[in-house]
């Protein structure tokens, strides 16, 4: 177990790296483009760039997110059942969650190759769709993990990794 929550943290960090690099150059864009419209010649293609971006930012840091525990959680029956039922439903959580990831991850495969077939790009740089959509999928993949390592750390040695980040 110690070598799946290794490499799906490895995996996270990897994502988490990409889309922070991803949020340094939409800021970059954002700043440029301000300059530029204040100078009178604004960044080409700025809206392009950030619409796209913006998709390697939240799928990038949604495994993150997941991994110390960020997402909205409503606990208001958490103190109303027994700590069994409390793993029972978080290990259910965090296999649908991985299985939701599946599914976002083949439907957005399927569109990236229907972008792919119609040569689908953005109206004023003409950046391709399919690779956005393709690092959606990876994103996706790499959340599934997360989640499914999290599942299996609660089924079978009753660690929660969440709680184990805030205590930190």
């Amino acid at each position: 177990m110690l070598f799946i929550r290794k490499f799906a943290d490895a995996l996270i960090h990897a994502s988490a790296t990409i889309s922070s690099f991803a949020l340094i150059a939409i800021m970059g864009v954002i700043c440029a483009d301000v300059i530029g419209r204040a100078l009178g010649e604004p960044v080409y293609g700025a809206h392009d760039i950030i619409t796209m971006v913006m998709v390697i930012v939240v799928f990038g840091a949604m495994p993150l997110c997941d991994r110390i525990g960020g997402h909205v959680a409503v606990d208001i029956l958490e103190s109303k059942f027994t700590a069994t039922i409390n793993k029972i439903i978080d290990v259910v959580v965090s296999l649908v969650g991985a299985l939701f990831f599946g599914f976002v991850c083949y439907a957005t495969w399927e569109s990236a190759k229907i972008s792919s077939m119609l040569n689908l790009s953005t109206n004023l740089l003409a950046l391709e769709k399919a690779w956005f959509q393709y690092f959606i999928c990876f994103f996706c993949v790499i959340s599934s993990i997360g989640l499914v390592a999290r599942g299996i750390e609660l089924s079978f040695y009753s660690r929660d990794n969440r709680r184990e980040i805030k205590e930190k």
